[in-house]
């Protein structure tokens, strides 16, 4: 047996002296390369298969985190409200429902998707005679000389199509607040009469106080901006400004949180059966989901300390725990 360094017959010295293999009476051992690194390999990926928790463990896992997930929390949400509660990293949740471990599956997970590749478009047209002086970069001037003015975003959603009931969607930049309001059809008397009506209901001051300025894209529903900018007596409540064509990243809150309306309502689905009631549980649900971005914070909590409360209450909007938070067409189910 080879008792020195590197312990195998391939570095010998019998060998160079003339005495071969089978004069020596030792056990014999050769050392190949390409064959210990697969081994090595081998070895290395058994050893990190399955999983280090016992059935009990597991099941505490699942019967924590699969019930949030059904809801349409996500984990990163499940793991911040329950770091305490968990044996496991956020990592670790990752991969057990990947592994098909828990009773929550990949296709539960709100953002496990493929992304469709993103549509070019042209130019755009720059010649709408309602934008003249509320561009977007009339929109950066103004906010560079009132850097304190409050700024809402400002959007609509169909439903099966345009010609059917609508939301119109107000997004505050400074609490991440999202507000929609049901509208009949998407017309620029709906959307104008629905401005009225929350001005009315929260008085002007206070309106003038959450959106003193509104960036919005160039729809037709949008098109007359000195109506938009007037209430009902011809006193100015805010200031309207328009997004570029094509340019929807310059209102890009309102884009982004328009995919938890579409958790819960998908896209295709007609808004003819749901009332302001359902729309308003929507909300609340969805403002009280909390966002990374936020610090783990929730828009509605945010709104709490920045924003008038008389528009909370007019609106109807409360705290909801987080893990009452639904985020699935199973919310407006009647």
């Amino acid at each position: 047996m080879i008792v020195n360094s590197p312990f195998v017959c391939n570095g010998c010295d019998r060998l160079d002296i003339g005495i071969g293999h089978d004069a020596c009476r030792y056990i014999k051992f050769k050392y190949h390369a390409k064959r210990a690194q697969l081994l090595y390999e081998d070895t290395l990926k058994n050893s990190r298969t399955g999983i280090s928790y016992s059935p009990s463990e597991l099941a505490d896992i699942d019967n924590l985190v699969s019930p949030l997930l059904l809801n349409g929390q996500s984990i990163s949400t499940v793991f911040y409200n329950h770091a305490n509660e968990l044996p496991c990293c956020e990592r670790t949740l990752y991969n057990l429902v990947n592994g098909c471990y828990l009773t929550a599956r990949n296709i539960d997970l709100p953002r496990k998707v493929k992304f469709k590749t993103r549509y070019k478009h042209g130019n755009g047209r720059n010649h709408d005679i309602f934008t003249f002086d509320r561009t977007y970069a009339d929109f950066k001037s103004f906010i560079a000389e009132n850097p304190d003015v409050p700024i809402c975003e400002m959007d609509t959603v169909i439903g099966t199509n345009e010609k059917g009931s609508v939301l119109l969607t107000l997004m505050l930049r400074n609490c991440h607040l999202m507000i929609a309001l049901l509208l009949p059809n998407k017309s620029q008397a709906s959307v104008i009469n629905a401005l009225n009506d929350l001005c009315d209901q929260v008085g002007i001051d206070v309106f003038k106080k959450i959106f003193g300025v509104i960036i919005t894209d160039r729809g037709t529903e949008f098109s007359n901006p000195l109506a938009l900018e007037c209430d009902r007596y011809g006193e100015i409540k805010t200031k309207v400004y328009y997004c570029d064509s094509y340019c929807s990243w310059q209102k890009g809150m309102i884009e982004k949180n328009h995919e938890f309306i579409r958790y819960v309502i998908p896209k295709g689905t007609s808004f003819s059966g749901l009332t302001q009631a359902d729309i308003t549980l929507m909300m609340n649900h969805i403002n009280n989901y909390p966002r990374a971005s936020l610090n783990n914070c929730t828009p509605f909590a945010l709104a709490e300390m920045l924003v008038d409360k008389k528009l909370l209450e007019t609106l109807h909007y409360h705290k909801i725990m987080p893990d009452s938070v639904i985020l699935k067409p199973s919310l407006l189910k009647k």
